[in-house]
């Protein structure tokens, strides 16, 4: 949705490792922002969550063509401590919307804009995404919301709401400020739990910085309205799977990992392929990571990224990956490093559009990993040996047919 990698724990995470919970935001409750505290503020308690929680989740049951939710969202980032680089931000609008419902599916698109509605720039954040999200559920899933709690009355798209703002500071232990805002009635604003406003402000980290969202307007559909289910060119994860080969000499193992979505949380699960057990028939003990903490966490990834692609490989060598029928234009880096007197090289090849046609039906994370990637040792007189390596070697819907 925290950082998860296989090369590794990508967003949900990837080879960077998507932040969504290691970074996130820096939000400063401000007097003017639209939210005030309530005369008296009191805790909120573990049923008055629950209930919240499961208010949301039923409503999931009860979605419509066109429920949309829509945040202003901006991420920052500081100059790292010691070197040179300049401060970056990063900001615009976040949008969840439904646009089909195939019960028990619940299909909602993720798009990140300008101010405008324009695409963004971004190359990480420019294309709308799909994740169909089950209106039921194969297991219990809550996530507990962390934090000091505080009871308030706040101001978001022209209206008044009862809401709940949960704090968490652990930067006293070099973590971040986490600072959440829900509505205590949740139903309106199901898509992200409630949420109305959102941050998260590193501290310790080497990179500082953070992200804010905060509600800009909420809009119901028509019961009336259906359209079919979109297909899952560019999912943001639920609904595909991806496989990788991993080489460890002298073992080499196939992991597959899945993914899906069952009343706004998001299941990843990882396996080995060819052991008898599918991680996309099995999500009993994947981790729920809530879709609005995922999403939040895009833009501090993108920012943090910088341009894409990554690196040296923006200069390296061009050329094409393959996989079965299908082709990608590639961008290939190659660096050499002594580790403990022994001489190693790096490779890594990484698609130089991560959203070229010929990537269809790949879970976010994956196409901004390496498409291929292989470490050599260097012996005497030069002859190289392999260390490792990793390379995507199947990916596709499980959800519906392919794209």
């Amino acid at each position: 949705m925290h950082c998860r990698c296989i090369q590794s724990r990508m967003p949900m995470r990837h080879v960077t490792c998507p932040v969504a919970a290691l970074l996130g935001a820096v939000l400063s409750f401000l007097p003017g922002c639209g939210s005030t505290m309530s005369s008296n503020p009191s805790p909120v308690d573990a049923q008055r969550q629950d209930a919240t929680s499961q208010q949301a989740a039923e409503a999931w049951k009860r979605a419509r063509v066109g429920d949309r939710v829509t945040y202003a969202f901006s991420a920052n980032q500081g100059p790292t401590p010691g070197e040179a680089d300049a401060a970056r931000t990063l900001d615009g609008q976040l949008t969840l919307e439904v646009v089909s419902v195939q019960q028990p599916w619940v299909y909602v698109r993720v798009a990140f804009t300008d101010a405008a509605g324009k695409p963004l720039s971004q190359t990480r954040l420019a294309k709308d995404l799909v994740v169909p999200v089950r209106s039921d559920v194969t297991r219990p899933v809550d996530v507990p919301r962390p934090g000091q709690v505080t009871a308030e009355r706040p101001s978001f798209s022209g209206r008044d709401w009862e809401a709940t703002r949960y704090v968490s500071d652990q930067r006293p232990v070099d973590g971040p400020l986490r600072t959440r805002v829900y509505a205590n009635d949740s139903t309106l604003l199901y898509l992200t739990r409630g949420l109305l406003e959102a941050s998260t402000e590193s501290a310790g980290f080497r990179t500082p910085g953070g992200v804010k969202l905060s509600l800009r307007e909420f809009q119901e559909g028509s019961a009336e309205a259906s359209a079919p289910a979109p297909s899952l060119e560019r999912p943001l994860g639920p609904g595909a799977y991806y496989d990788r080969r991993v080489d460890l000499a002298p073992t080499q193992e196939v992991l597959r990992v899945c993914f899906t979505a069952e009343r706004g949380y998001v299941l990843r699960s990882e396996g080995p392929v060819g052991t008898g057990s599918d991680p996309c028939s099995d999500f009993s003990k994947a981790e729920p990571e809530a879709l609005e903490e995922l999403v939040m966490s895009l833009p501090w990834d993108a920012l943090v990224s910088g341009a894409w692609p990554p690196g040296a490989a923006k200069a390296g060598a061009g050329g094409t990956f393959t996989m079965a029928d299908r082709s990608v234009p590639t961008l290939t880096e190659q660096r050499t490093d002594d580790d403990e007197g022994t001489r190693h090289v790096y490779t890594e090849t990484y698609a130089a559009d991560p959203w070229a046609p010929g990537l269809a039906g790949v879970p976010y994370e994956a196409r901004f990993q390496s498409l291929d990637s292989a470490t050599e040792r260097v012996g005497a007189g030069g002859q190289r040996e392999s260390a490792g390596g990793s390379r995507l070697v199947q990916w596709g819907p499980w959800l519906g047919g392919q794209p």
